[in-house]
């Protein structure tokens, strides 16, 4: 009976995650239970097969039973299947909006190793990475207490064939529905990934609501943006070349911050700050806060949770700071290069949010746009390193560093233009 009601649960699971129940009320309950199933399906396989075999050993099979435990094998072996074809899909995006030879122009040596780390992802808690330190609780707002420090990750050796010079950096913004989450709970496979390959990377802690309403959040990363440009260097960082990205509200954040460099309305009291970026990297990010792409669960999130909770105003009586806050209608030809990743079955944000974002980014920006898709993926499929999260992460730093190259030749001109000034005559 016991193992019935074990298989009958993981049936339930899977059955969600392979196709999730939709409708706002139920949008959290169908993604805590999709996302797990779906990114440790490896580990819950495992666990089936194991089950299985030593209830057979002990006491038989009954036809229920097994055709219940064959069904729930199919299901996560098909689920394991679809993890993987993310490396494929985020390559051909890659590929599509960049060139056949993209890779051809990292100057800078990025593996390009394509196999699964299946013995890293056995313990998918633990994600440190060797020849990393990080430097944790540094303050870039004396007056926010706790939330207003930020963590540094950086390489404890530089790696070698990186140019010389400041390395890259990286800003994380973490999400957690702009009420909760912290520095340290996401994003951390990526920050990891890329200081291991000299890259310096920053997760801030920001102002959470509804105790601190929006814009709040968006003026602390601006903060962060601040500080980085004016301190990084101290810790190896080049304040030249900033690259963000977050997840959720903080793919949000990260997008909303690329967009608006210097705007005086969220930046009070350092309206002078140098708070550009030169790429974002927003993952199943919220880009329409004010309900303006006519999606239904767009608006639905609007009134119900964003009006009440985030921004503690309604619609109805006052738009604006909704349209404001909302990166699908912040687009303009000056936007930054964008490579933004999103789960088809994505509960908590709809994916069509992602695909008018892309197209409207695509329409307007001068600079390129990248739009990775992920089949089978739930929200939030980042947070552990997982067949699919480790394909994104690679992905992400092949994109960080074709990047980066170009950064570096459209800057060697002006560079020797200067050195050539500096001589004396």
């Amino acid at each position: 009976m016991l193992f019935r009601l074990r298989q009958l649960l993981t049936a339930a699971l899977v059955a969600n995650a392979l196709r999730p129940v939709p409708g706002f009320r139920t949008a959290v309950p169908v993604f805590l239970a999709g996302w797990g199933t779906s990114e440790l399906a490896p580990h819950l396989l495992a666990a089936t097969a194991t089950d299985t075999a030593r209830h057979a050993r002990r006491r038989g099979l009954t036809r229920t039973g097994a055709l219940l435990a064959l069904a729930n094998a199919a299901g996560l072996a098909w689920m394991l299947r679809t993890s993987a074809q993310a490396r494929g899909v985020a390559d051909r995006a890659l590929v599509d909006a960049l060139g056949v030879d993209y890779l051809d122009e990292i100057d800078t040596e990025v593996p390009r190793d394509v196999r699964v780390p299946w013995r890293r992802l056995l313990n998918p808690f633990r994600m440190r990475e060797p020849g990393v330190h990080v430097e944790r609780d540094i303050a870039y707002d004396d007056t926010l207490g706790r939330r207003g420090l930020l963590d540094v990750y950086t390489a404890v050796e530089r790696p070698a064939g990186l140019p010389e010079g400041g390395a890259p950096v990286l800003v994380q913004v973490h999400g957690g529905g702009w009420t909760l989450g912290a520095k340290d709970t996401q994003g951390i496979p990526l920050m990891q990934h890329l200081a291991a390959r000299g890259w310096v990377c920053v997760a801030p802690n920001y102002r959470l609501a509804p105790q601190h309403p929006f814009p709040a959040q968006v003026v602390d990363v601006k903060k962060v943006l601040a500080w980085v440009h004016e301190h990084i260097a101290a810790y190896g960082g080049d304040p030249s070349y900033v690259a963000i990205t977050g997840g959720s509200a903080g793919g949000h954040l990260a997008a909303l911050a690329a967009l608006t460099p210097g705007d005086p309305t969220w930046q009070p009291g350092f309206e002078d700050a140098d708070t550009s970026v030169q790429v974002a990297v927003p993952h199943y990010g919220v880009y329409d806060l004010a309900g303006a792409t006519g999606l239904r669960s767009a608006v639905q999130m609007r009134d119900r949770f964003l009006g009440p909770r985030i921004l503690r105003r309604r619609w109805r009586e006052d738009p604006e700071p909704f349209e404001a806050g909302s990166p699908l209608l912040r687009v303009g030809p000056e936007a930054p290069d964008f490579f933004v990743v999103h789960g088809r079955l994505d509960s908590l944000v709809q994916v069509d949010q992602a695909r008018l974002f892309v197209e409207a980014l695509r329409r307007t920006s001068r600079r390129s746009v990248v739009y990775a898709e992920l089949p089978g993926a739930q929200h939030a499929f980042d947070v552990l390193p997982s067949v699919r999260s480790v394909a994104v992460v690679r992905a992400v730093d092949r994109f960080l560093h074709w990047h980066w190259a170009r950064h570096r030749r459209a800057l060697a001109p002006a560079v020797a233009a200067g050195e050539e000034d500096s001589r004396p005559a």
